[in-house]
């Protein structure tokens, strides 16, 4: 480990003045109640960051639970013997001969799966938890722009999702996650409180990702520390950046929908359902003008980590870092045009034909970004500890995602393949295996920052190798199955598939096996885990000056930006002894290698 010396320290960041020492932002400052008060009302940053980590992996929980009940309902066919007794049917009514009842019970289930996972998990993953504690950090701010907005924004998230989740209570909504019209304009007619609070959940969580993407955006423009231009910020600001602006252009459409939608519920006014003379498709153009453009908000924040963590793990300037920004803000705006490649079956010829070629666009950008973390990577130093297996895994798992995408974006194949297991596969290995992976890498990779303790490596990458193995197990299975002709969201299948679907189960409780060992090691981290260092990787960025766990302010002084993010050739790290960080020889003829970070204006 390296040794802490105040000398490194002041070579990468000092303050303007003399500042007063604050205790970390973790200390108690009173009894029990008096600690709830002060986090419940709180506006500091970081504890509005952790409150969102905590209640998104809560969320995460309970999506995981839904997704292992469907799998279990599919770990065998449904079968009717002579008799009429019915097997293979997990779901078992009380009526024992309704398998249409159990249906109903999967149906809902694989909504709740999938409401939960992209509105209460995916969408505010990234930038509401890790983005919100370091988004600060990392520019050098006290803050971000607006903190009382900041608190306002979660508690709409909690309020939105306790809407969403009070449906279960209610018996559950059986439309699918993205609530397609006629099904949510005309299912559970006998009683509309079910649909519309799941959907009026939705809405209000719209308003928190809406208040949290304004207030990044701002935070960005205004609060960046003396000395950081735009090209001078860590690339998970650039991509926390790119998607808040997302988020603000796009949710109001997805908001607005679900407001029109609860109305023709409540109503009956005539806007989606054909029956009252609305048009459906008119609700598939409106959900996926927003829901393609917010995969985007979901995966973006993931890359940004990806490309934080590599250059720090890898201990190598990032490769393209230009490229990698404005590779952000491309995908951000090619984002805003494809959103018909979700609806070739509902659109004309020509239609589908310009949204098929607009969708390979995003892969310019996409591409660019895997090119230039595989650059980085080659001739590097790899620390091969978790947040870096994770990154690796990120690597792996996302370039399938993505290669899968081109059957899918291309016309001929996609006719086959669409609403197929493939469509499954594929958006999992993009979501699950893009955003929650990288949020894994981001959790391992700041954890000692954000606790102020060290989690145990050896059994990270142990849990993180199955994550791994769990997820291909259950998802490579599916691409077969999708390839095969099997249809999603059906509670049973032809007796043929029976094999395919039982690994995918299998893999699902790998899956569940990893991450409850993840689990306990961060449980026994924060019992009984060693103190972390400020900077246990080596990192250059600002949040590696402040101290494990920050203090209430973040810095003791005014941090003064006078190196790169990523100039791991001529920096020595903060709290870093440059004897033990030796700087690489300069190359023949190339400026002298210094122990610490230069003055940009020499």
């Amino acid at each position: 480990m390296a040794g802490h010396t105040q000398a490194a320290h002041a070579g990468h960041a000092h303050g303007g003045g003399h500042g007063e020492h604050h205790g970390s932002y973790l200390e108690r400052k009173g009894g029990l109640i008096h600690t709830i008060w002060d986090w419940a009302t709180t506006v500091d940053h970081k504890k509005i960051g952790v409150m969102y980590l905590f209640a998104i992996l809560f969320m995460f929980f309970l999506g995981g639970v839904a997704a292992l009940a469907v799998r279990f309902e599919l770990l065998e066919p449904v079968r009717v013997a002579a008799d009429g007794t019915i097997s293979g049917q997990f779901f078992k009514p009380a009526d024992a001969s309704s398998i249409s009842a159990g249906n109903n019970i999967y149906n809902r289930l694989f909504t709740l799966h999938g409401a939960i996972m992209v509105f209460m998990v995916i969408v505010p993953s990234v930038p509401a938890s890790l983005g919100n504690f370091f988004l600060p950090l990392m520019i050098g701010a006290k803050d971000v722009a607006f903190p009382r907005l900041n608190l306002l924004s979660w508690y709409v998230y909690v309020a939105g999702s306790i809407f969403a989740v009070s449906s279960i209570i209610l018996g559950g909504v059986d439309t699918g996650w993205t609530f397609y019209a006629p099904y949510s304009t005309t299912t559970d007619s006998e009683m509309n409180s079910k649909v519309v609070f799941m959907v009026m959940g939705a809405f209000i969580l719209g308003f928190s990702s809406i208040l949290t993407g304004l207030n990044f955006i701002v935070t960005v423009h205004k609060l960046r520390a003396p000395g950081m231009g735009w090209f001078d910020m860590p690339l998970f600001i650039w991509a926390v950046y790119s998607s808040a602006i997302i988020q603000v252009l796009a949710t109001p459409v997805i908001g607005i929908t679900l407001l029109l939608l609860t109305f023709e519920r409540i109503f009956r006014i005539g806007i989606f359902d054909p029956a009252l003379g609305g048009d459906p498709v008119l609700y598939q153009h409106f959900f996926w003008f927003y829901s393609h453009p917010v995969v985007y908000v979901m995966i973006l924040p993931g890359m940004g980590i990806i490309s934080d963590v590599l250059a720090v793990q890898a201990h190598k300037k990032i490769f393209g870092y230009r490229a990698i920004a404005f590779a952000s803000l491309g995908i951000a705006a090619v984002s805003f045009i494809v959103w018909g490649h979700h609806m070739f079956t509902s659109m004309s010829e020509l239609a589908s034909t310009v949204f098929s070629a607009l969708t390979f666009l995003v892969a310019i950008p996409t591409a660019v970004k895997m090119f230039n973390w595989i650059g980085t990577l080659y001739k590097s130093s790899i620390a091969l500890n978790a947040p870096m297996v994770y990154t690796l895994i990120f690597l792996f798992l996302f370039a399938i995602g993505g290669l899968t995408g081109l059957p899918l974006g291309t016309l001929s194949t996609d006719l086959h393949l669409h609403d197929s297991y493939f469509v499954v596969a594929h958006f999992h290995y993009v979501m699950m295996g893009g955003t929650i992976m990288a949020l894994m890498a981001g959790i391992h990779h700041w954890w000692p920052k954000m606790f102020g303790k060290m989690y145990n490596d050896k059994v990270a990458i142990i849990a993180a190798l199955i994550v791994f193995a769990g997820f291909n197990l259950t998802f490579m299975t599916q691409f077969l199955l999708g390839a095969q002709g099997m249809p999603r969201r059906y509670a049973s299948y032809v007796d043929e598939f029976q094999t395919l679907h039982r690994w995918s189960t299998y893999g699902s409780w790998l899956l569940l096996v990893g991450f409850l060992i993840h689990l306990f090691n961060f449980l026994a981290s924060l019992a009984v885990g060693k103190k972390a260092p400020a900077n246990p990787w080596g990192g250059l960025t600002l949040e590696w000056v402040a101290d494990s766990p920050p203090s209430e302010h973040n810095f003791d002084h005014e941090p003064i930006v006078r190196n790169g993010p990523y100039d791991f050739d001529t920096v020595v790290p903060p709290h870093w002894d440059p004897k033990d960080y030796p700087i690489p020889a300069p190359a023949a003829g190339g400026r002298p290698m210094i122990a610490h970070s230069p003055d940009k204006q020499q």
